[in-house]
């Protein structure tokens, strides 16, 4: 098979149309389709912070319901389901952004956008099993023992990461750099943990490189095992990047 998987877009649209142009996909149709039949393929974290969180939901939308692109959750994803669910969940770090677009809207147009976000999390597994096991999107990772495996444990992992409880002194928390000590033969995209450029270790790529936080919106490119990236309109925020990992 050949996929693009695009990291973290968080409400970053205009940086999707640049990227998805880049990696030769033509939108004659409003839908980003490309001439040799690639697929996209997304690792979660649609919405939330950026500014345009409600059209990348369609986008992403239209596009499974076409067969054209894979999705798997990330934790932004999870927190707006149970938002959507009528769920107390505490209305911050980016989803605000979401709940204000939303709520600029009139009631009939909620529910379309609700209806279309609900239909796509339940109908998506938490992780994708593709190319007969060569390849694994997971928002945050997942460790090779867990590949199969459908766990509470497993989806905080894929939801979160590999995360200590602890918290480093800017508030971020602590995660393991579970990508270090992988040795399967699969390859995992991910993504979850913004770092300065696309991260391949071993068969592992972390595909957010921090779009809404001024970095790049990427694309890992398979079975090529490229990297294809376009800056970021939105204002640099230094301190969300990773630079070392414990």
């Amino acid at each position: 098979m050949k996929i693009d998987i695009i990291g973290d877009i968080h409400g970053c649209f205009d940086e999707l149309v640049h990227l998805t142009e880049k990696l030769g996909y033509k939108w004659d149709k409003n839908l980003p389709i490309h001439p040799d039949g690639r697929l996209l393929g997304f690792v979660g974290d649609l919405t939330d912070r950026g500014p345009k969180s409600l059209q990348v939901i369609h986008i992403v939308y239209h596009l499974w319901k076409e067969n054209l692109a894979y999705y798997s959750p990330g934790n932004h994803c999870n927190k707006l389901y149970r938002y959507f669910l009528g769920n107390k969940v505490v209305i911050t770090h980016g989803l605000e952004t979401t709940v204000a677009e939303l709520e600029a809207l009139p009631q009939n147009k909620r529910d379309h956008y609700r209806q279309m976000f609900m239909e796509l999390y339940d109908s998506s597994p938490l992780y994708h099993i593709l190319d007969n096991g060569n390849l694994i999107i997971a928002h945050a990772g997942i460790r090779e023992k867990d590949i199969g495996k459908y766990t509470e444990k497993v989806k905080s992992f894929v939801l979160y990461g590999d995360i200590t409880g602890e918290k480093h002194a800017n508030g971020m928390p602590v995660r393991r750099d579970w990508a270090k000590h992988y040795e399967g033969e699969s390859w995992i995209v991910y993504g979850h943990t913004p770092v300065k450029e696309v991260r391949i270790v071993h068969h592992t790529a972390n595909v957010d490189t921090g779009a809404v936080f001024g970095g790049h919106l990427s694309a890992f490119r398979y079975p090529e095992l490229t990297a294809v990236s376009v800056p970021s309109s939105m204002p640099l925020v230094e301190e969300k990047f990773r630079e070392t990992f414990d």
